[in-house]
């Protein structure tokens, strides 16, 4: 079974797992007349079960270390050398440092091991910031290059929608709502004269 190899996402195949994987990619790139024998079907399944359970492993194991930091993190300044050691771990395997560990980081500079990971941990994490920053996402395409994949025909773009008419006019306001008739002066008959 392929093993996780490092925090970077690397794997460590077996020779005989390097064998199938060269055969199934030779098969996909240049698709002989003939399939793929059951086995080496079976084989080729086989190894994408591992490398999943490998990639599971490895977002595992990330996971322990970050929360492992995030404790002696909350654990500062009484961890101060347990943190360090982690936190200069995690930048080396491609962490980028949290606000609350360059927070902690600054808080901690009077000490000189972690006034120069500051200065290292702000390199990363402004690095970080403009790589999000400079680039776009890329529209995502379909990978047609493979044997057996079939392209698709470009859907048409729907058509926009237009608003039913109401098979009755809408009312205006002044339809719903009537003009307000001005009061007449009451008869002038009935009254006294001086």
């Amino acid at each position: 079974m392929p093993t996780p190899n490092g925090s970077r996402g690397g794997m460590a195949f077996s020779a005989a797992e390097l064998h199938v994987l060269r055969r199934s990619l030779a098969h996909a790139l240049q698709p002989s007349s003939a399939p793929l024998a059951a086995e080496e079907v079976q084989d080729c399944l086989r190894l994408a079960q591992s490398v999943d359970e490998a990639v599971r492993e490895a977002a595992r194991l990330r996971a322990f270390v970050l929360d492992d930091l995030a404790r002696y993190r909350g654990a500062l300044p009484g961890s101060l050398s347990g943190y360090l050691d982690l936190l200069r771990q995690a930048l080396a395997a491609g962490y980028e440092p949290t606000p609350d560990d360059l927070a902690a980081l600054r808080a901690l500079r009077a000490n000189p091991a972690a006034a120069a990971l500051l200065e290292r941990a702000r390199t990363v994490a402004e690095r970080s910031v403009r790589r999000r920053l400079s680039t776009t996402p890329a529209p995502r395409t379909r990978l047609l290059t493979l044997a057996g994949g079939r392209e698709e025909p470009p859907r048409p773009a729907p058509a926009p929608k237009e608003r039913p008419r109401p098979e009755r006019p809408v009312p205006t306001p002044g339809e719903v709502f009537p003009p307000r008739r001005k009061p007449t002066p009451p008869p002038a008959s009935g009254l006294a004269v001086m």
